[in-house]
């Protein structure tokens, strides 16, 4: 059995419609055991790297491969389609991308199927994979019900229940709330340490490991590898702190607003009002009812009872491209004629969406997919705008300039409702923080009330943000 997993040497891909390289140049080697973190800017290839390495492309795309690539000492051109992945099991960046089937149980007997197991092994092996990733109790829950963070542990599970060798994860962190998140990297250590798991996973939420990891492949923009090198902690981004902008008129009210889907209350009768101007954070653990709550804002779901007033909303979902109706970026961003020339240039800059702006809003990063569908919102200048985790997949310079934005049309006047689990941005961007907990709002507070209260952060499975001390000095 070698010791070395991965070893890529000079490897370079292209996808066939492009004249560039995705990938230039790269040389690595993984050994069994390790636990490999690859990082660099949205859109560099860290994701397409992942998927060579267990045989999703080039197979699946027409990519153009140059260069070596050994899977467990074995040319990756020598597996036939499916051979590999057995061993080398992924948890994709949308989870949603990953599932076949309607129920939880149903997934897990649909990936033991596909490995040919048994039918009397089965349910002892769904029985233990549930009870390690603690999701017993939605065994028999339709996956299409569940939250963005709770669909990531379920894609967990389906990837753990073949036993594999190797685990590829992709931003495995940004969909789950941050004592989730904590839980889920204490969890994936003890398993990777009694299973002698190979972890490789692509990540920008680095301060939420630790330790985890041994070691840091940096990639640079040109898809090239420019550092390879001993991981160290990362601290936190260090984002401005917001001046208030908030003027007296209501921009949305919402009151007595429920949800009851399938005879399941999904959210119960909730009251709240935000301002013109204001930044309202919507925050809670997994499965709490933030998403369901933007999408009966905007009407995507249907409420059940209560009224809402609005000056008018643009929303910004978890899976950026149900939005995308256009063949090219720039196209995207422009769609709904709103903005001046100017206006939109300077928006394609500032999100760095620029240099791909010729490219299908589906062939480009789930990171750009993301600041594609921020920018077509922002672009249309909605008075009121939902934004569904639009943090999850940007590096520190798109959040930095994501923070300018927001910043800068809340004073000219627009209102943000924002679900995130980056207490960082929430902190340093919030006016109030809503807080939702088992589909009930527990209220609506000012949020240099929250981010000390210890009691109230760990009741909805949030942290107090790092350099909280740094906002209340802010305040004072």
């Amino acid at each position: 059995m070698p010791d070395e997993i991965f070893s890529l040497n000079e490897l370079s891909f292209r996808f066939p419609e492009d004249e560039a390289k995705t990938l230039t140049g790269i040389s690595f080697s993984v050994h069994r055991g390790e636990r490999l973190v690859l990082t660099g800017p949205s859109g560099c290839g860290k994701s397409t790297l992942l998927y060579l390495l267990n045989r999703l492309y080039p197979e699946n795309c027409d990519g153009v491969v140059d260069g070596e690539a050994l899977l467990f000492g074995k040319p990756a051109v020598d597996y036939v389609p499916g051979e590999i992945n057995h061993r080398v099991a992924t948890v994709f960046q949308d989870p949603d991308s990953q599932f076949c089937m309607p129920t939880v149980e149903e997934e897990l007997a649909f990936t033991l199927e596909n490995l040919q197991t048994p039918f009397d092994e089965m349910d002892p092996r769904i029985e233990a994979v549930l009870e390690l990733t603690q999701l017993t109790h939605l065994r028999h829950t339709v996956i299409q019900s569940l939250s963005g963070g709770m669909k990531q542990r379920v894609a967990t599970a389906c990837a753990l229940i073949m036993d594999p060798e190797v685990l590829l994860l992709d931003e495995p962190l940004s969909h789950l709330d941050p004592y989730t998140a904590k839980q889920f990297v204490q969890w994936l250590q003890q398993l990777q340490q009694q299973a002698n798991l190979t972890i490789v996973a692509v990540e920008h939420r680095l301060d939420s490991w630790g330790s985890f990891f041994g070691r840091e492949i940096q990639m640079g923009g040109d898809g090239n590898i420019v550092a390879d090198q001993k991981f160290t902690t990362q601290p936190s981004v260090l984002f401005p702190v917001r001046q208030p902008a908030v003027q007296p008129e209501t921009a949305l009210h919402a009151a007595e607003l429920s949800v009851t889907i399938k005879n399941k209350q999904l959210l119960s009768p909730s009251t709240f009002s935000a301002r013109r101007g204001e930044v309202v954070v919507i925050a809670g653990q997994n499965g709490s009812g933030k998403s369901t709550l933007v999408k009966s804002l905007c009407g995507i779901y249907k409420k059940t009872t209560g009224r809402i007033e609005s000056d008018g909303t643009g929303y910004v979902p978890q899976s950026p491209e149900y939005l995308f109706l256009t063949q090219r970026v720039d196209q995207e961003v422009a769609y709904s004629g709103a903005s001046t020339h100017d206006q939109l240039h300077e928006l394609m800059v500032n999100l760095r969406l620029e240099e791909i702006k010729k490219a299908h809003p589906f062939a480009v990063s789930h990171g750009q997919k993301r600041r594609v569908a921020i920018a077509a919102m922002l672009a249309d200048k909605r008075p009121v705008l939902l934004m569904d985790e639009p943090t999850s997949g940007q590096d520190t310079a798109a959040l930095l300039e994501l923070f300018d934005l927001i910043d800068q049309r809340s004073k000219e006047g627009t209102t943000f409702l924002i679900v995130t689990h980056d207490m960082e941005f929430a902190a340093s961007l919030a006016d109030s923080v809503l807080l939702i907990k088992d589909g009930q709002m527990t209220g609506k507070f000012d949020a240099r009330d929250v981010w000390h209260d210890k009691e109230l952060l760990a009741s909805h499975h949030l942290l107090a943000p790092k350099g909280v001390a740094r906002l209340a000095e802010s305040f004072a």
